[in-house]
């Protein structure tokens, strides 16, 4: 299945044109010819199926077959806000592993021991918009920040809202906390975690503690697992 990301797509119309940049990817790289079908995904929940009728190097045309909406939408809405790594490889790979397996948003905050705090958004989402293509979702998450813990904290969110950190004091795990089929927003902190008080003020803020397992992960590994775990509970 060859496979295109077409975020400007317009579901009324019967035609599309590629872009330069993919229009040279179908026919240079890919070889694809006249009467080829590809599939097109928007990042909105569509997917198209479309069958090539002109394959020119910059300006590819497209006949629109088919049309599904809400492609593969699941059943619960994940938010994982995480601290930037200093190696920002790290992150990098969450980002690509998390779109793969299911993620609708990530926030990147910058916390008191954070030693990274800035990112190129640019390239960040170049990864996630690859991911995408990889695993077939027609869903692209939406990538914020970066922005500082303090004030993400005040952001309104309507479900549930965890802070998995390493300080000693009571704590769940996600398996015991979360209703399933809800929306769900994680914290995950620097390589040096929150701080206490940084923990306190969310706690005020609504955010429940939780454990992610007795091992101590590096950030990108715990933010994954919560990923995964939020997805396996609501299989």
């Amino acid at each position: 299945m060859q496979l295109f990301y077409t975020p400007d797509i317009d579901p009324s119309l019967s035609q599309y044109f590629l872009s330069e940049e993919e229009s040279k990817h179908a026919v240079r790289v890919l070889r694809l010819v006249v009467g080829d079908e590809v599939t097109l995904i928007d990042g909105k929940g569509g997917l198209y199926k479309a069958e090539i009728k002109d394959a020119h190097p910059k300006r590819t045309i497209l006949q629109i077959n088919a049309v599904t909406t809400g492609f593969n939408k699941r059943n619960h809405y994940l938010h994982i806000a995480i601290a930037p790594t200093k190696n920002l490889d790290r992150v990098e790979w969450f980002l690509e592993k998390a779109t793969e397996i299911g993620i609708d948003e990530i926030t990147l905050i910058i916390c008191q021991r954070s030693e990274r705090k800035e990112a190129k958004a640019e390239r960040l989402n170049k990864i996630i918009t690859s991911a995408i293509k990889q695993s077939i979702k027609a869903y692209h998450p939406v990538l914020n920040g970066p922005v500082a813990l303090s004030q993400f904290l005040k952001q309104p969110f309507e479900g549930q809202k965890f802070i998995a950190h390493c300080d000693e004091g009571e704590k769940i795990s996600l398996a015991q906390s979360i209703e399933k089929q809800n929306r769900y927003l994680i914290l995950i902190g620097p390589e040096g975690d929150f701080t206490p008080a940084e923990v306190d003020t969310a706690l005020q803020n609504g955010y429940k503690a939780i454990t992610l397992g007795e091992s101590r992960l590096r950030t990108e590994t715990a933010a994954l697992e919560a990923c995964f775990e939020v997805n396996f509970l609501n299989r």
